[in-house]
């Protein structure tokens, strides 16, 4: 009997380790969810959802991951935090559409608990204090100056004392404002006579050709073009050489992609581009998503990211053979 009573208690205690050890499994290999949104599914935010997914691929944990492309529009990212927020998501990481307009969203996320971490957009510095648990971005002051310095290294090369500039900007968004305040400062500080004469919105290609073959009618003597965007760049370009401007003006751009780096390689029109990386951004982001939901993120909320410059040829032709998938 007492044999019995033993075997039994044994055989309880292994029953009991057993269950409390596949319980802990399973709590361990519990999928995470995370909502993430994209301002665009071209280019830059092409290359960041591709360094989101294949950092959560290979993250180890099991991840889902719903997915959507605000395009821009304050109302469809609203209304996908809402959808968010009512399935319990772990996390948002997301570009916000507006730095007033997509407040409320994140702070109804940030009251139901949920995480959100901002990449390259976000909403006010005192917003993020409140509600956000990072934002990781490349200063756009310094992203500016970047395109400024090489700018007036072009400029005193070529004995440009008093560059006529046009901008097409993207400065419905606050980083974009920052980004030509930079350029002005560096370049002004170097090239004192430049001139700023003109600054119109043209985020999209399409719209960005048109501005800036405009501009160059009615700027015959245009020294160069500053696009803020890539598609302001892109366009730039395209309506210099539309134009029939080759060789007259030239265009410092921002935000790489395969055909920028292309007529970066071609060195003619395209003198120098300044990016931060979307996949290297989407890899942070991911990072920063599961300290977001570990609770393991440091105390400063605004992570700087690297800022990169080419303005060679070769540089042009490096971006190509390191991104064959076309991602920036």
């Amino acid at each position: 009997m007492p044999f019995n009573c033993k075997r039994i208690a044994l055989t309880t205690a292994l029953l009991t380790g057993l269950f409390t050890l596949t319980h802990a499994q399973a709590e361990s290999a519990k999928a995470l969810t995370v909502g993430a949104i994209y301002l665009d599914t071209q280019g830059y935010y092409a290359g960041v959802k591709a360094g989101v997914q294949q950092s959560a691929n290979a993250s180890g944990d099991k991840v889902n991951l719903i997915e959507t492309n605000a395009q821009g529009d304050i109302s469809k990212e609203s209304t996908f935090i809402d959808t968010l927020i009512a399935r319990k998501v772990d996390a948002i990481v997301l570009s916000a559409v507006s730095e007033q307009g997509s407040r409320r969203a994140i702070q109804r996320a940030s009251e139901a608990g949920i995480p959100v971490v901002c990449y390259n957009t976000c909403i006010s510095d005192k917003g993020v204090q409140k509600y956000v648990a990072a934002y990781l971005v490349g200063d756009p002051v310094e992203f500016g100056r970047k395109a400024g310095d090489a700018a007036a290294d072009y400029f005193i090369a070529n004995k440009i004392t008093a560059p006529k500039i046009a901008v097409i900007n993207c400065e419905a968004f606050e980083v974009c404002v920052q980004r030509r305040k930079g350029f002005e400062a560096a370049l002004k500080q170097r090239v004192p006579g430049m001139s700023i004469v003109a600054n119109q919105e043209g985020t999209a290609i399409d719209k960005a050709i048109s501005v800036g073959e405009k501009l160059l009618i009615s700027q015959p003597d245009l020294d160069a073009i500053f696009g803020e965007s890539g598609g302001a760049s892109l366009g730039a370009v395209k309506a210099v050489r539309n134009q029939n401007r080759v060789g007259k003006t030239v265009v410092f751009g921002s935000d790489m992609t395969t055909e920028i780096a292309q007529e970066l390689n071609k060195n003619q029109v395209l003198k120098a581009v300044v990016d931060i990386s979307g996949k290297k951004m989407g890899e942070q982001v991911f990072a920063k998503t599961l300290q977001a939901i570990n609770k393991t993120l440091p105390a400063d909320k605004v992570i700087q990211v690297p800022i990169d410059l080419y303005t060679t040829s070769a540089q042009g032709q490096g971006w190509l053979d390191t991104h064959q998938d076309g991602l920036p």
